[in-house]
């Protein structure tokens, strides 16, 4: 029994990422909300960075399962 959790993991952090990027997105016209972290958006920085972590995890899914055993 193989099990790839690469697969469920990518499609989990990609859609954290997008939700995350949205709301940052969204909020980003309230700037009294991000003092606190200098006025730096950090929802939508984190929202890019989980949003890429789940591409790349579904991409060496992808490419595992072409693989020929």
């Amino acid at each position: 029994m193989s099990l790839d959790i690469r697969m469920p993991m990518g499609i989990m952090f990609a859609v954290f990422g997008l939700l995350l990027r949205e709301y940052g997105q969204i909020t980003s016209t309230d700037p009294a909300i991000y003092a606190k972290s200098l006025g730096t958006n950090i929802n939508w920085i984190w929202g890019d960075v989980l949003l890429v972590f789940g591409l790349v995890m579904i991409y060496f899914a992808r490419k595992a399962m072409k693989k020929p055993e």
